[in-house]
């Protein structure tokens, strides 16, 4: 590129910047450089026609102070000097402009209306304002005037002839004044939102780091996609889990290629069935189990979604929350084995000890032997079952076998059996049934179910109190209510009340024994008859549990 072409672009770009960002005395050139062209023009047009005047001293003085003051404005170092110092050099202007009227003004006329790029230029620099609308009329009157004075033509009409050039400036000065001012605070205002802005862009920055300063230590995996399933949010745990899942081979898998398996660790979750899936088509789900990764390195993981919507309620996408259970699913399966290999072994000595007691009975034992030998084969029977309702329901198993029965007979045999517990805990214990009430109910089923809910309310009335069994027809439906004034429970308590091994709070502060089984085995034997159970509590004011199943 030529060495003009280089220098033409270079003050093309200059021209291009806006003009507060260029330096203090490159704005003090570009301020005077308009007076300056239309010198060298008038210059131009002087020699070219009025080459007479070109010699006249005070012409060429006119030329040279414009020169001079050109230079000024590059040579003076401004930004050293009080900042409005630069506005000397308008006001020589006026000073020079005068010098060329006198000096052409019988070749050019209008030399006179230079001024108008002083005035401008104190105008618009908004600095002093008034005494800016001042000079923009004594400045060019001082122009027409001062000649007039030196010359002693001050006639009446000579003077008031010459009042339009400034009345003029002073009507620019006045309109560029009121243009600077508007522009101004217009600038104050936009600099005032540019501050809020950046207030807020930094605030926003600083909550954004924090975000992912707490995303990042969390011990659970976050992802957060857009409604068309772009991953919009990933905090570091979720990329390990994106990593685990990856097969080998595969750098950068889509989500139908990820390894995510169901329950049994071997089948894959099709793709409409995986948690990302189903956030960006808007579910909303909890406590979804999925394996991710395969062999050794393979991972239990919960999914939980929640949808976000926008302020018109549209969907905008999803986040979803990955937590890692292995150590929690091999605990539970470890203590499922457990419970699995200990009911096995309790269940040989329980049989040899029902046969041998039922050898006793055979034998015809004396009344007072005939009683404690029944309560051991009765109870014997008991833990019988139990130990087979819990390999039962390890297994996902539980049989009835439902016949005929006088439900209200095993209600009273139930409170009936529960009674010198109740006296000897100080508990009012009563039964209220209809005298006869049949249903095609598995009888001893039903009875284990009455004794777990009686003894309960027994054993969670530590002080006395009271405890009603009621029974009732209604409708299709037997409904049975055991109530008790006993310790009651609270509303995060019921909600995991039939959950196995599970005990209250109060119960383990207080130390009742028991292992947290009855209940989940008495819902287990209702649900298997077609039934529900139910639970309504206060803390300290007792509770009532109601199972309900078809007659």
């Amino acid at each position: 590129m030529s060495e003009p072409v280089t220098w033409a672009t270079g003050r093309l770009r200059f021209f291009r910047l806006p003009f507060h960002e260029y330096r203090l005395t490159e704005r003090v050139a570009l301020s005077q450089t308009p007076l300056f062209v239309t010198t060298l023009l008038a210059a131009f047009l002087t020699g070219a026609f009025f080459p007479g005047t070109m010699n006249n001293p005070l012409f060429q003085a006119f030329l040279a102070s414009q020169l001079a003051l050109m230079v000024l404005c590059y040579l003076v170092p401004w930004d050293r000097l009080p900042y409005t110092s630069f506005l000397f050099i308008p006001l020589l202007d006026f000073v020079s402009i005068a010098i060329g009227r006198e000096g052409g003004q019988d070749s050019l006329t209008g030399i006179s209306l230079l001024a108008v790029f002083p005035v401008i230029w104190l105008c618009a620099s908004g600095y002093y304002p008034r005494a800016s609308l001042w000079l923009s009329f004594f400045g060019p009157l001082a122009i027409i005037w001062v000649p007039l004075l030196i010359h002693g033509d001050v006639s009446g009409p000579s003077l008031a002839k010459s009042l339009l050039l400034p009345v003029m400036m002073l009507g620019i000065g006045v309109s560029v004044s009121m243009l600077t001012l508007s522009t101004t605070r217009q600038k104050r205002s936009l600099e005032q939102k540019d501050e809020q802005l950046q207030a807020s862009l930094l605030s926003t920055r600083r909550h954004e780091a924090l975000l992912n300063s707490v995303l990042d230590t969390v011990h659970l995996g976050v992802l957060a996609v857009d409604a068309d399933g772009h991953d919009i949010l990933m905090n570091r745990k979720q990329r390990a889990n994106h990593q685990l899942a990856r097969p080998k081979d595969i750098d950068d898998p889509n989500e139908s290629q990820l390894l995510v398996f169901a329950a049994d660790r071997t089948t894959p979750v099709p793709v409409a069935d995986r948690p990302v899936r189903r956030a960006v088509l808007g579910e909303t789900f909890t406590d979804y189990l999925v394996w991710l990764g395969a062999g050794k390195e393979q991972r239990a993981i919960t999914t939980s979604a929640r949808a976000m919507t926008d302020p018109d309620g549209t969907f905008a996408g999803s986040v979803i929350v990955f937590s890692d259970v292995t150590d929690l699913v091999d605990a539970l399966a470890a203590k499922d084995d457990f419970v699995a290999s200990v009911s096995h072994e309790f269940r040989t000595p329980l049989t040899s000890i029902l046969g041998y007691v039922e050898l006793l009975l055979e034998d015809d034992p004396a009344n007072d032997q005939l009683e404690p030998l029944n309560i051991i084969n009765r109870n014997s029977e008991r833990l019988l079952t139990l130990v087979s309702d819990l390999l039962a329901t390890r297994n996902g198993q539980l049989i009835v076998t439902p016949h005929a029965v006088d439900v209200a007979e095993l209600v009273r045999a139930s409170v009936s059996a529960a009674m010198p517990r109740a006296d000897a805990s100080r508990v009012a214990l009563k039964a209220e049934t209809p005298a006869k009430l049949e249903a095609h109910v598995d009888g001893p089923r039903i009875s284990q179910v009455l004794d777990n809910l009686v003894s309960n309310a027994i054993k969670y009335s530590p002080d006395g109190g009271n405890v009603l069994v009621s029974l009732e027809h209604d409708g299709g439906d037997l409904a049975c209510r055991v109530s008790d004034t006993g310790m009651g429970m609270s509303p995060n308590d019921q909600a995991q009340v039939f959950a196995k091994f599970f005990r209250t709070s109060n119960v383990r502060r207080t130390a009742i024994p028991g292992v947290g089984l009855g209940l989940p085995i008495s819902k287990a034997i209702v649900e298997a008859h077609g039934g529900t159970i139910q639970v309504e509590s206060r803390l300290g004011q007792g509770t009532t549990f109601t199972f309900r199943m078809p007659v």
